[in-house]
């Protein structure tokens, strides 16, 4: 099991206990490592940074006791961010039909990287409609992707959070 995965199944369940999904974690650095854990919140309201904060206690108490990582690090919490990356094949689901910016580990039809719509995943494939036509790519070939930011993103995003907020306010 490699080191993020590792830390994933150490913060996972208490990250989730606390309201907060883990979009990413990445551990950086050779000499002065950076373990970098990037989460959103699962009720759709908007990380601040009171909520980074709570979280980064959570992750560095569960990881002092664990002791996963052999050298010294720096933790760094984050929020996810509207154009956030797209990791889990849920991640592109639920953000179908909007525009992305796709690399692939290798090359497909002769090219590695995507600016488009998403446009559908269907098992383990993620669809891209871009200008020069629609591609195929399947989820273990893509090294990143991430959203665009777009007034369209952006809408939506305030749109949720609003929503997220007056759910929180009526309960």
């Amino acid at each position: 099991m490699d080191m993020p995965t590792k830390i994933n199944s150490l913060i996972e369940p208490t990250l989730e206990d606390m309201g907060f999904e883990l979009v990413r974690t990445r551990l950086n650095g050779d000499t002065n490592k950076i373990l970098q854990i990037m989460i959103e919140r699962i009720d759709g309201v908007i990380i601040n940074v009171d909520d980074c904060a709570q979280a980064s206690r959570a992750i560095s108490a569960l990881l002092d006791v664990e002791d996963p990582i052999n050298d010294a690090f720096t933790l760094e919490v984050s929020s996810a961010g509207i154009d956030r990356p797209l990791i889990k094949l849920k991640d592109f689901t639920r953000f179908n039909g909007y525009e992305v910016r796709i690399e692939a580990v290798r090359p497909i039809d002769g090219r590695r990287r995507f600016k488009g719509r998403l446009a559908g995943v269907k098992d383990e494939t993620i669809a891209i409609d871009t200008e020069d036509g629609n591609f195929v790519i399947r989820h273990g070939d893509i090294m990143r992707a991430k959203l665009l930011m777009t007034d369209e993103l952006i809408a939506s995003a305030k749109k949720t959070a609003n929503e997220a907020a007056r759910v929180k306010n009526t309960t």
